[in-house]
C-alpha cells in the first residue's frame, strides 16, 4: 500500500476499536494485535501503531496524567473519536462488527500483560451463530466490545482484589445494562471486578463512594463474623479501587448507584 493513503472511515473505526482495548503502553507496532490488524488492513504494523497514537492525542485522560499522544492527526481522526464519545451504543457496535468481520465474525484474544508468570490475556467469545437473531449478535458485540475494553482500561485486575485471572473478571456496569442503553458500552460505566465482587455490588451489597473506597452494606455486615466474607469484602472496606489509566468510573453513575441499588 502506497506510504501515505488516506484512512478509510471503515479503518478508522476499527482503529478506534483497537486503541480502546489497549493500555497506551501497548500502541507499539511489535504489539502482536497491531501485526494482525495491520495485516488483514493490508497496512504496516507502524502505520497502524501511528494512527492508534494519532488518536491518542484526543485522549483527555491521557492529557490529565501529562501523556501526549502523537501530533498530525488528521480531521477525520477527530471526527471518529468525537463521533465514538457522542454515541458510544452504536459506534461500539459498529465498529466490533468491523473489527470481527477481519476475523472471520470472531474476536481474537488480545495478549496485554506479561509478567514473570504467564502471558495474561483479555478473552474473548465466539460472536457468530446462524440460529442466533440478528439482535442477540448484535448485543453479543457489545458485550464483547465492552468486555475487552473494560478489562484493558484496568489493566487485566479485579479493581478490588487485583485478581489477575481473565477467566473470573467481569466487566461489571454500574448503571444497569437493561435499563440504560446509551450507556451500555460506554467504558466509564464499567468497573472491572471479580465475578464475586461483581455479584455483590450487582445486588446493591457493595457501592463505590465519593473517594473511589470500597463501602460494605449493612445487610452484609450483618453475616459478620464470616472468614469468606472478611477475605473478599472487610479485607477492602475502606480502600480505595485501583484506578484505571483511562475512562475512571463516571461519579454522577457511582452516585446513582450509592443511591438506588446500594443496601445502606
Amino acid at each position: 500500500m502506497a506510504k501515505g493513503k488516506s484512512w478509510l472511515r471503515e479503518e478508522l473505526i476499527i482503529a478506534m476499536n483497537l486503541y480502546y482495548k489497549l493500555p497506551f503502553g501497548k500502541l507499539d507496532q511489535r504489539t502482536p494485535i497491531i501485526v494482525q490488524v495491520s495485516q488483514k488492513l493490508g497496512r504496516t504494523p507502524s502505520s497502524l501503531a501511528m494512527k492508534l497514537l494519532n488518536l491518542a492525542s484526543f485522549d483527555t485522560n491521557l492529557q490529565a496524567r501529562g501523556i501526549s499522544g502523537l501530533p498530525g492527526a488528521s480531521k477525520n481522526d477527530k471526527s471518529i473519536w468525537e463521533e465514538f464519545h457522542e454515541n458510544w451504543e452504536s459506534l461500539g457496535d459498529e465498529s466490533e462488527e468491523k473489527f470481527q468481520l477481519l476475523f472471520d465474525n470472531s474476536s481474537p484474544e488480545i495478549e496485554i500483560f506479561q509478567d514473570t508468570r504467564a502471558l495474561r490475556r483479555i478473552s474473548a467469545t465466539q460472536t457468530t451463530n446462524i440460529t442466533e437473531s440478528e439482535s442477540t449478535v448484535k448485543v453479543r458485540r457489545g458485550q464483547n466490545f465492552f468486555r475487552q475494553t473494560v478489562l484493558a482500561n484496568y489493566e487485566g485486575r479485579c479493581s478490588i482484589t487485583g485478581n489477575p485471572l481473565s477467566e473470573l473478571l467481569v466487566a461489571s456496569h454500574i448503571l444497569p445494562w437493561s435499563k440504560y442503553k446509551e450507556h451500555r458500552l460506554d467504558p466509564c460505566n464499567g468497573i472491572c471486578l471479580s465475578r464475586t465482587q461483581d455479584a455483590a455490588f450487582d445486588r446493591g451489597l457493595i457501592t463505590i463512594d465519593e473517594n473511589y473506597q470500597l463501602v460494605l452494606s449493612s445487610y452484609l455486615k450483618n453475616f459478620l463474623p464470616e472468614k469468606t466474607l472478611e477475605e473478599n469484602f472487610v479485607n477492602y472496606c475502606g480502600n480505595q479501587i485501583r484506578l484505571p489509566e483511562r475512562f475512571q468510573p463516571n461519579m454522577d453513575f457511582l452516585e446513582h448507584h450509592r443511591k438506588e441499588i446500594f443496601i445502606g
